[in-house]
């Protein structure tokens, strides 16, 4: 297999995955809504490999704690959802694009 047919079946896999996260993001509570989704969209595809599988772990979490630590009400003893949190409302202060 040519290196170029392999990169491209990589950034078609990295397309797919980018996609399948933005849908998770949704979560049908609009302040959730519109914190993660730009996130997901905008930063997601451009972090580390470990820090996609934290965003993932974070998406397994239930609506009312993501709700909780995004909005300042509480906090995880997790450090690592703790980082992607603390990166996810960093993004959600920048002025929008």
């Amino acid at each position: 297999m040519s290196a170029q047919i392999m990169q491209d079946e990589t950034d078609e896999t990295d397309e797919t995955d980018a996609k399948r996260v933005y849908w998770h993001s949704r979560r049908g509570m609009l302040e959730l809504d519109l914190i993660l989704m730009p996130f997901a969209e905008q930063v997601y595809p451009q972090l580390t490999a470990p820090d996609q599988a934290t965003y993932k772990r974070l998406l397994e979490s239930e609506d009312p704690e993501l709700f909780r630590w995004l909005l300042g009400h509480g906090s995880t003893d997790d450090e690592q959802l703790a980082a992607i949190i603390d990166k996810i409302l960093s993004h959600a202060q920048q002025p929008q694009r």
